[in-house]
């Protein structure tokens, strides 16, 4: 489990596809706090770390990418010199600073525009019609791993949806979405409440 909340920026070090893809991450952690077998959410997927090393600040771990994970995350982000949001697993008693975040990745939305406000940008983001339904204005969405809150929602005639955020200039400089461009695509996971409440009325109906 997870918060959404970013507390690094890794660098795929090393990408070698040996069955699954393995895959070595930079990150300034301290491996004495990495576990062996425990999760990080990397831009949004939750992995299993399967090795580690390196020193603190100048660490690294290594997991295991299945091509199922693959086929369903966005492309690029499994590339060598990828940067990637990280964030270790919740712990019990930890603060819970975002929203509720499992690193399961629902679907790939893409960058539909990048706008200056102020000294912040508006991202217009377009998600599938499969994701649609779950995004409410004032909801939580989960995009590469950074829990943000969706500004407006603007259904599309082919039940697609273009959803607003606000991206102030701190989120932009300590995570990998100041990065992104206007085409970019980009790992979504839906409120894990709305999940629920969206099956709930489909029984209803």
């Amino acid at each position: 489990m997870f918060t959404g909340i970013v507390t690094a920026i890794g660098t795929l070090r090393e990408a070698r596809h040996d069955g699954d893809l393995h895959a070595v991450i930079a990150c300034p952690f301290d491996p004495a706090t990495i576990a062996i077998g425990a999760s990080i959410a990397c831009s949004g997927v939750c992995l299993t770390v399967v090795d580690k090393g390196g020193t603190a600040g100048d660490a690294w771990f290594a997991v295991d990418i299945s091509g199922e994970t693959i086929a369903r995350t966005a492309p690029g982000h499994w590339a060598e010199g990828a940067q990637l949001n990280l964030e270790p697993a919740l712990k019990l008693g930890d603060e819970l600073g975002g929203h509720i975040v499992t690193g399961h990745v629902d679907g790939v939305g893409s960058v539909v525009s990048i706008t200056p406000v102020g000294d912040s940008k508006q991202f217009v983001i377009a998600a599938s019609k499969e994701l649609a339904p779950y995004l409410a204005p004032k909801g939580s969405i989960t995009l590469d791993g950074v829990s943000l809150t969706v500004n407006t929602v603007d259904d599309q005639a082919d039940g697609t949806c273009h959803f607003m955020l606000n991206i102030i200039p701190h989120t932009a400089e300590v995570t990998t979405i100041g990065q992104l461009s206007s085409g970019d695509a980009v790992n979504l996971e839906i409120d894990v409440l709305a999940r629920y409440l969206q099956r709930m009325q489909s029984l209803r109906s």
